[in-house]
């Protein structure tokens, strides 16, 4: 145990956890989203079990180290470009979000308002499958990340064990916030739809370095917050269409 008094074990721990709980944000946005589809009463639940399920889903994956490396091993080639089993898998996941940010925008602006035909287990099983696809997701970039600045599973699982429960602490008020402001909820949207087209590029080995994305949406997010400051002594924002489960 002597390497639990080493610096360089401290240093790991605290810049993987902080890199965790900012590759987990657009995570936690997005299970806002699908937990606001819920009755206020399940939200939390949704929200709580849905972090809980990356949790596992990182740890798991973190446990099998062998197979996360032979992901990135070529399996066939199309067209001269390799592809492995990671590139698939953020190639699907990157549509699955452009797939479902779109739906989600339209459902806000162009969907029905009123009452969903849907009994509310059933509802509540699918925003759950909805977040357990999204968590494997993005549980596999911060998989491989994860082994890329750590040498011990032990660090790589603390890690991720107190990234989620910092966000499990903050997921609530962040939903709230979103739910509150309908510009928000359409700036959250349309940086899944930005994670979306950069996971497609990163399937085809178009590497965007993240700190582009990362600047594009907090510069995004300043300007909002201005607009909202500026807006306090405004009309009211526009209503969002909400879909009510029975």
């Amino acid at each position: 145990m002597a390497w639990l008094l080493e610096p360089e074990t401290w240093i790991a721990l605290v810049t993987l956890t902080a890199l965790e709980i900012v590759l987990g944000i657009d995570n936690v946005v997005f299970i806002s989203i699908l937990a606001g589809k819920l009755p206020a009463d399940q939200q939390q639940k949704a929200r709580t079990q849905g972090l809980g399920l990356a949790m596992l889903t990182r740890i798991l994956l973190l446990l099998s180290l062998s197979w996360i490396i032979r992901l990135t091993a070529p399996l066939f080639t199309v067209l001269g470009q390799e592809i492995s089993g990671r590139d698939i898998v953020l190639f699907a996941g990157g549509l699955f979000l452009l797939a479902k940010s779109t739906q989600e925008i339209h459902q806000k602006l162009e969907g029905e308002e009123g009452r969903t035909s849907a009994g509310v287990k059933h509802s509540f099983r699918s925003v759950i499958v909805q977040i357990l696809l999204l968590d494997i997701v993005f549980s596999l970039d911060s998989g491989i990340t994860a082994v890329g600045m750590a040498n011990r599973i032990e660090i790589m699982i603390a890690a991720v064990t107190i990234a989620v429960g910092v966000m499990m602490v903050f997921a609530g008020p962040i939903s709230a916030f979103v739910e509150r402001h309908p510009t928000v909820k359409m700036l959250a949207l349309s940086f899944l739809l930005l994670i979306g087209v950069t996971l497609i590029a990163e399937g085809f080995d178009l590497h965007i370095p993240k700190g582009y994305v990362y600047f594009a949406m907090a510069f995004s997010v300043f300007v909002e917050m201005l607009n909202l400051r500026l807006r306090r002594t405004r009309a009211a924002p526009v209503k969002l269409r909400e879909q009510v489960t029975d």
